[in-house]
């Protein structure tokens, strides 16, 4: 059985017990919330916060379980912690890359709208100085790319290697999107 199977199963077992407000140990508690964003199981995430759930946990790679619904693409998932308090605005604790950044990177546009309307900086920057405007013109990402400038980013922003986001549309052989981040 494939990890996404075992976690399914997971949720099968936990639903009842969190339908009827039993107590599970925090530690559980956790881990079945972070099971449950990356399956993108939002109706469990107001159990979750009835329980007490802190709602901005990190799995050992330093994921919250809104960077793993946002990433997983499961908007509804992210609609509901949103709901329910989750900081749509912190970062991983590996790369420094934040949920925006994420679906900049797998191409969610809706997710993407969701995450521009909690408020978070526009031009957060990971480790590496990128910001979600650089890895949406890395993957040629134009409908993310609108939205990003529209919001306030700022295309003129470096990494630490020196690259804009318009150098990085560029050396993708996308000199259509880097003329738009030119301007």
């Amino acid at each position: 059985m494939d990890r996404y199977a075992l976690l399914a199963a997971a949720m099968v077992i936990a639903t009842p017990v969190l339908a009827q407000n039993a107590p599970i140990p925090a530690e559980r508690q956790q881990q079945l919330l972070l099971d449950a964003a990356k399956l993108g199981r939002a109706d469990l995430i107001p159990a979750f916060k009835a329980q007490g759930t802190n709602l901005n946990v990190r799995d050992g790679r330093g994921f919250t379980p809104l960077i793993l619904a946002a990433y997983n693409g499961h908007a509804e998932t992210v609609d509901a912690l949103l709901a329910a308090g989750a900081d749509a605005c912190l970062a991983d604790t590996a790369q420094g890359n934040t949920a925006l950044m994420g679906v900049a990177f797998k191409g969610h546009d809706a997710i993407a709208k969701r995450l521009l309307a909690a408020g978070c900086d526009v031009n957060a920057r990971n480790g590496a100085g990128q910001t979600a405007l650089m890895m949406a013109a890395l993957f040629g990402r134009t409908a993310q790319v609108d939205m990003l400038l529209a919001a306030g980013a700022d295309a003129t922003l470096a990494d630490a290697s020196g690259r804009t986001a318009a150098t990085v549309a560029k050396a993708q052989g996308n000199d259509a999107l880097a003329r738009t981040l030119e301007r």
